[in-house]
């Protein structure tokens, strides 16, 4: 069918799918190096007990079947070695069934690990990575042309998560309105990144002219993405600038490297190699029957799933971040429908004193990520995804988000367990494991560029409560206090 593919994107195509693949590589590593910790035989929230209670219907994964931490991290590093060699170009240079196939198991392993990863994989992105690539599964390789129907889906995908997230936040927080969101967000976002004090810092005019084109792009561009060539590109294009604002602003794991993929996929190949001055590629055969039957299969699927999603947007209650099937196909997306005005972190410190008196010595635990040392400047961790630390700042909002994995943390503090001491930056205690834990909630602040000058300090911070009272081993069952901050003011799950 002629109509069925289109040879100008085969540029478009090949930078679409290498990166998409390097996303699938640093996804893979993540668990790699911290499933052990947080859901492994021993973890936090460990696997076994969560398969025992979720049938597999609800939570389709490899992982129903069998478990180890020797079994999961072998997986994990299984679909870390197969997206390296897609990096490489190894899809290219196989029969297209084989290229079909190693997309198909990157996708079918990461599932397996999402649909077992509860609160830690409880993030937007998770489920944009997965619609992502299982589209990327019938998207053909270097030896036909791509087919139009899946660069049509990709624009479909790209919409949703842009105007999606543009309408959480009409819908929600009113300073998005008034355009003063950003007066806090630089500095209240789960993860500031080390420029993130200078874009607080930035006039406050110019933060409204930021909310201003954000719901331009958000809003208005996305339905530029289905008009003809050149201005779908040109939308494309707009798309990537601002999402590479919200990469030098902050850490959001892949889901604005995710966004810049498909925003690419609106491009024109074509015209880009032109401007590029790289040759035209050899000419491309025609697909086979089986592939065009396979592609249209895809498409009705993705068509009629996407009566949901397409309801939630024209529907008053928009749901943000939701799967409405356990295969993660056809979501709907969201961030920041409300933006919080002060910033409260979980300190975990630890003492190695019998009985901690008034005046004990607390040492403090250092997360790689999240703010803690006052004077460590914010550190670039995206598109790599410190889920420990993430959801460290969700239990600074509320005790509740860390109901499940708070207590279970403290005793592997406790305990000096290696898989999760990993996880931090510092552990205070190198010889011997503290004998008693405490947590307080602090409020965080970024500094004035006085006080940056004068201290050295990029945050100052103020002892709010105490979070956890001092617990030992023989008293693990004590519970973080609340409510989560004086104010009484949630966050919104930003990409939960």
């Amino acid at each position: 069918m002629d109509w069925f593919t289109s040879s100008d994107y085969w540029l478009t195509r090949l930078v679409f799918q290498r990166g998409l693949a390097a996303l699938y590589l640093i996804a893979f590593v993540v668990a790699a190096n911290q499933g052990r910790a947080l859901i492994g035989e021993r973890g936090l929230t460990p696997v076994p007990r969560f398969t025992a209670q979720m049938p597999f219907r609800r939570s389709p994964s490899l992982f129903h079947l069998h478990f180890s931490d020797r079994f999961f991290t072998g997986c994990a590093w299984l679909g870390a070695a197969l997206a390296a060699a897609v990096v490489a170009g190894a899809a290219d240079q196989v029969p297209l069934w084989a290229a079909m196939l190693m997309w198909l198991v990157l996708w079918l392993l990461y599932l397996s690990i999402v649909n077992v990863g509860q609160v830690w994989y409880g993030f937007g992105w998770e489920s944009l990575l997965l619609e992502t690539g299982f589209l990327a599964v019938f998207l053909g390789n270097a030896r036909t042309a791509p087919p139009v129907l899946v660069l049509w889906l990709l624009r479909w995908l790209l919409f949703r998560v842009e105007f999606g997230a543009g309408l959480i936040k009409i819908r929600g927080d009113r300073c998005w309105r008034q355009l003063t969101c950003l007066y806090f967000h630089h500095e209240t976002q789960p993860m500031p990144g080390p420029l993130s004090w200078f874009f607080h810092r930035l006039p406050r005019p110019l933060h409204r002219v930021e909310v201003a084109a954000n719901h331009v792009a958000q809003l208005a561009v996305p339905f530029a993405l289905f008009t003809p060539q050149p201005v779908a590109s040109v939308a494309g294009g707009v798309i990537v600038v601002t999402q590479l604002w919200l990469v030098a602003s902050g850490n959001f794991s892949w889901l604005n490297w995710v966004t810049i993929l498909l925003a690419l996929a609106a491009v024109d190949g074509r015209r880009a190699a032109r401007a590029l001055g790289l040759p035209e590629p050899p000419p491309l055969t025609g697909p086979p029957v089986w592939y065009e039957a396979l592609v249209l299969a895809a498409t009705v699927l993705v068509v009629v799933l996407s009566y949901w999603p397409a309801r939630n947007l024209v529907s008053g209650s928009q749901l943000m971040n939701y799967s409405f099937n356990p295969l993660h196909l056809v979501n709907t997306y969201g961030a920041f429908g409300s933006v919080n005005r002060a910033r409260f972190e979980v300190v975990i410190q630890g003492t190695d004193e019998p009985v901690p008196a008034p005046d004990a010595v607390w040492k403090e635990y250092e997360f790689r990520g999240k703010p803690g040392d006052v004077r460590r400047m914010p550190r670039q961790f995206a598109p790599y995804h410190l889920r420990l630390d993430w959801m460290m700042w969700f239990a600074g909002i509320s005790p509740a988000y860390a109901r499940s994995w708070f207590g279970p943390l403290v005793t592997k503090l406790l305990e000096g367990d290696r898989a999760t001491l990993k996880l931090l930056r510092v552990c205070p205690f190198p010889d011997a494991p503290p004998t008693h834990i405490r947590a307080r909630l602090f409020l965080y602040r970024f500094t004035t560029w006085s006080e940056l000058r004068a201290t050295g300090a990029w945050w100052h911070r103020t002892l709010i409560r105490e979070f956890l009272p001092p617990v030992a081993l023989d008293r693990p069952d004590r519970q973080p206090s609340r409510p989560g901050g004086p104010d009484g003011r949630g966050g919104d799950g930003v990409g939960r």
